[in-house]
């Protein structure tokens, strides 16, 4: 995928505007400090040489999350309240944005981005698999959903786990409709949900659990509506059930064209995610790299 036109360049992505956005102003604006206020900010910064949001930390006239939030202004990021938001506390990525794990998340976005960008050919989404359960394939899958939507990018996260889906209890939205009603031809693309509070990213949920979720998975209309999704979004996500419980993450994996291999540390046997890679590749899919979690 050498000149991969879904993704599109960062700088042509961003727009530069010029506006006063001082941390300051924006806790002034958000009601969190006044006048006074900011004059003893502005002495104890003088006198210590301090940074403005450490001095009005210090002199206790604003909270961390205060100044946090007014950080994700300034920098133009999503960024959610520790409490009171609705979301799971599995979006780590957009509650400290200097959170270990957050690093780590970052640190696999870029992986990936540098990865696409030396294939030969374009795959139409990536898919999360791992062997078997508990290795947090739906904690990384919404992660870099929100880490991707945070680069500007239109991404859609779909969760194609019919039978244990977590993504809509992970966003907090309504499951009623998905990919199973998608699937089934009883829905189209509006069945996906937009977060707009994290950035330009949409969730289409599992949906009601089907009968039978390996042959809704094998019909032509998942290649159909990740063709149409190509068309509407930057990058496709899709998170998948346990690749040895079922056959189900295969059938995901050979119409999304590219795969991220999950493992986790003290969990997964090496032999397990060895094979997993293998029956992959056996099978047509592209695998583009494997990730070690740790959480």
């Amino acid at each position: 995928m050498k000149a991969r036109s879904r993704i599109r360049p960062l700088d042509a992505a961003c727009t530069v505007v010029r506006r006063d956005m001082r941390i300051g102003g924006i806790l002034a604006a958000q009601g969190k400090l006044d006048l006074a206020g900011i004059e003893q900010v502005i002495k104890l910064q003088q006198a210590r040489g301090l940074r403005f949001g450490e001095a009005a930390l210090r002199l206790q006239l604003i909270t961390l999350e205060d100044l946090r939030a007014a950080l994700a202004k300034q920098y133009d990021y999503p960024y959610l309240p520790a409490q009171g938001d609705g979301f799971s506390a599995d979006l780590a990525v957009s509650r400290d944005a200097r959170h270990p794990q957050a690093e780590q998340l970052r640190a696999l976005r870029t992986q990936l981005l540098a990865r696409w960008s030396k294939l030969e050919r374009e795959p139409h989404a990536l898919a999360i698999v791992s062997p078997g359960p508990l290795e947090g394939r739906s904690y990384v899958a919404a992660n870099l959903a929100v880490l991707f939507a945070q680069l500007g990018l239109r991404t859609l996260l779909i969760d194609a786990d019919l039978r244990a889906p977590r993504q809509y209890e992970i966003f907090n939205i309504p499951d009623r409709s998905g990919l199973s009603a998608v699937l089934s031809g009883r829905a189209g693309s509006e069945a996906a949900v937009p977060v707009p509070a994290l950035g330009p990213l949409s969730v289409l949920p599992a949906g009601v659990p089907p009968p039978n979720p390996q042959e809704l998975l094998l019909r032509p209309s998942l290649a159909a509506f990740l063709e149409v999704a190509e068309n509407e979004y930057d990058l496709t996500l899709i998170d998948t059930p346990p690749a040895q419980e079922n056959a189900d993450a295969q059938c995901v994996a050979f119409r999304a064209g590219s795969v991220l291999v999950l493992a986790r540390t003290n969990h997964t046997r090496v032999d397990d995610a060895a094979g997993l890679i293998r029956d992959l590749s056996d099978a047509g899919a592209l695998v583009v790299g494997t990730a070690l979690n740790t959480f």
